[in-house]
């Protein structure tokens, strides 16, 4: 018997709402598919900068860094920041520029560049403790001269924290787009405590979806559109645009971003950490991009032992305009001597 045209109509939106809920499931799974079978993550990865590259045994891990000693003076320690393809890249343009006037270092921090990458909760003592050691094995090289280290970004509050712990490693600080002065990075938190999920990072890390979605988020249309947003601009710099794409593809590539992603790298109690800073800190920070809400600024801006300039740039002020961030620094260096 035909069936009446209002319940065939019925039917095949029936069969339509149960083909469009699919599709979502149908995306997911070719997606996990397509990462699994076609996405290389084992792509040749060269040497980010110049020099040599060495590997040092700590409690940390195992951390890579980059070495050039032709120079002759204090030494100093270049830190990258922290995101989901960070690598010693970040600080190319500084490194170039001081190689050969003074003994310059370049560290990969845990979870990045070619350093351990292991499957483990990263924190804020874990990236400290890495520095600290890279600091230790500096001075030993170079006489025990206390260093001036240079940190970007999120990796700022981790070398803070680290000076604060051990100042006589350090003769000065410097800090670009440093971040926890805003309002929802800023924290009063208990020492060492982080801004860290557990459900997140245990949802994010299930290995059947975790490193296909880690390959979406670095996917190159994904990390450019980053990258834009760092920079404030579509002008972003290409060689670490492709350099991002190589480090973003190597085995447990996806570790250390997900311990960022679920706040784990995040200290809730960097508040009470910069104020009480006594070296001479040079910071810097800039006027486009993410994160330009500098609100507790003023906890520092009136110590005498902070020297804060504004560019009208993005994130990493360094590759934009080199010439004017070294020649500041150059100046504020010259005044401690």
């Amino acid at each position: 018997m035909p069936q009446p045209p209002r319940r065939k109509t019925a039917k095949r939106r029936l069969g339509l709402a149960a083909k469009l809920a699919l599709l979502p499931v149908g995306l997911a799974g070719g997606w996990i598919a397509y990462s699994r079978l076609a996405i290389d993550h084992r792509k040749p990865l060269p040497p980010a900068l110049p020099g040599t590259r060495e590997v040092i045994e700590t409690e940390a891990g195992s951390v890579s860094f980059y070495a050039s000693t032709e120079g002759e003076g204090v030494p100093l320690l270049l830190i990258h920041s922290i995101n989901a393809a960070a690598n010693a890249y970040e600080v190319r343009p500084l490194y170039l520029h001081y190689a050969g006037r003074r003994p310059v270092y370049a560290i990969d921090l845990p979870g990045f560049g070619f350093s351990e990458r292991s499957d483990r909760l990263y924190t804020p003592r874990l990236m400290s403790d890495a520095i600290r050691a890279l600091a230790a094995e500096i001075r030993r090289r170079h006489g025990t001269l206390p260093i001036d280290a240079f940190a970007l970004s999120l990796s700022a509050e981790y070398l803070a924290r680290t000076a604060l712990e051990r100042p006589q490693d350090y003769r000065s600080l410097g800090l670009i787009s440093p971040t926890g002065f805003d309002a929802r990075l800023s924290g009063e938190g208990p020492a060492q405590s982080t801004k860290g999920s557990g459900i997140a990072r245990a949802i994010v890390s299930v290995p059947l979806w975790g490193r296909p979605l880690f390959d979406l988020l670095v996917s190159r249309p994904s990390m450019r559109f980053f990258l834009e947003k760092t920079w404030g601009s579509r002008d972003i710099d290409e060689g670490l645009f492709e350099y991002d794409q190589l480090s973003a593809h190597q085995p447990g590539a996806e570790h250390a971003p997900f311990s960022f992603l679920s706040g784990h790298l995040f200290p809730d109690d960097i508040s009470r950490i910069y104020p009480r800073l006594a070296l001479p800190v040079w910071a810097v920070h800039r006027q486009r991009g993410d994160f330009v809400d500098y609100r507790h600024l003023d906890t520092v801006a009136d110590k005498p032992n902070w020297t804060i300039a504004v560019l009208p740039t993005g994130a990493f002020p360094h590759f934009e305009r080199l010439g004017e961030v070294t020649r500041r620094y150059d100046a504020f260096l010259a005044a401690l001597r």
